[in-house]
């Protein structure tokens, strides 16, 4: 697995370092540079995922390392992070107009540079895949229904939903599809106990309620959003002429639902006869796996944690914290960043 590749370019010899354990900590690959020049250098020769800048350095400082790194096809769009110890509004609005994509100041703690980074580098991805097309979007082009429902999709203003908004309420009547463009959603059961089980987690390019649409039944859980997110949603009329003018959509749906059905259907064998160990394990791999830039760090909140895996709270918590002791990942509020990705894959029940 390729990890994401960070440059560091600042002159103070104790920040570079302290910043450079800290990423690398967080299983970051880290290029350092001590001045400007040698920084483009560095940026055109390893070609970095993100860049953290100083602004204020000898020689070439941070606004002419930005300057001159737009300059080049290479890295011209490679997110790039301001850190100066000076807060004054005029200084964050040159670095903005010059193209920044964010400005940290000095001293800021650990968490709030790699949630920084982090923000930053799944952009970065979501931007990528727009670009080059995924297979789906690919078939678009060559295919007269699929280029149809992509035209549907376009045509339709995305809504956005705020963290914890529903979406829509289970036995609520199917309203269509509902297709993620930015964010994650979740869908949930409550037990009888009132328990939450999380029956799905769906990510940028997931389709939502294709069970429903096809059964012509109410929804059979609720679908919330897990964060600010954006979702165009399909209405069922528009839906059922494409699928009747044209076949290849249609085949397209029933491979998708095909493959959530089966989805499910592991879900549920592993929460029968997994251990508490293994299907804490389950969940986190299956965070990770989701990811559009893989990543060590995961955010997701106990709750949620315990809804995926079918457990009391209590139980999340206890067996994260043996996770900890074990080395397998460490944890800091919602934020848990998997230090042993084998040993995740190893456990056994």
């Amino acid at each position: 697995m390729l990890k994401a590749k960070v440059l560091v370019i600042e002159d103070h010899d104790p920040v570079r370092i302290s910043i450079i354990e800290m990423l690398e900590m967080a299983n970051y690959k880290v290029f350092e540079a001590d001045n400007g020049k040698l920084g483009i250098e560095m940026a055109l020769r390893h070609r970095p995922d993100i860049i953290l800048c100083d602004i204020m350095m000898p020689g070439l400082d941070g606004y002419g390392v930005l300057h001159m790194l737009n300059k080049y096809v290479e890295t011209s769009t490679t997110p790039f992070i301001f850190l100066s110890a000076k807060a004054d509004h005029a200084d964050l609005r040159k670095g903005m107009e010059m193209g920044a994509d964010d400005y940290l100041t000095k001293p800021f703690d650990d968490m709030e540079l790699l949630n920084a980074i982090d923000v930053r580098l799944r952009k970065k991805a979501y931007y990528e895949i727009q670009q080059k097309n995924n297979e789906f979007k690919k078939l678009l082009s060559k295919t007269d229904g699929l280029t149809e429902f992509a035209q549907l999709i376009n045509g339709h203003k995305n809504r956005e939903f705020k963290k914890n908004q529903v979406i829509y309420y289970e036995s609520d009547l199917g309203r269509g599809l509902y297709l993620v463009i930015e964010g994650r959603v979740k869908t949930i059961k409550l037990s009888e106990d009132g328990r939450e089980l999380m029956t799905g987690m769906y990510v940028e390019g997931d389709y939502i309620g294709i069970n429903t649409f096809f059964s012509n039944t109410p929804y059979r859980d609720t679908a919330t959003a897990m964060e600010d997110s954006k979702i165009c949603i399909i209405p069922v009329e528009e839906m059922e002429n494409i699928l009747g003018l044209y076949p290849e959509v249609a085949r397209k749906f029933i491979h998708l639902l095909s493959n959530d059905n089966r989805e499910k259907e592991e879900q549920l064998l592993q929460l029968a006869y997994n251990s508490v160990r293994k299907k804490m394990a389950s969940a986190i791999l299956r965070l990770y796996r989701q990811q559009t830039v893989k990543n060590e760090l995961l955010s997701i909140a106990r709750d949620d944690l315990a809804a995926m895996s079918c457990m009391a709270t209590e139980t999340v918590s206890r067996t994260l914290s043996d996770f900890r002791d074990e080395k397998l990942i460490d944890r800091k509020g919602v934020i848990i960043t998997i230090l042993d990705l084998e040993g995740l894959l190893k456990i056994k029940n």
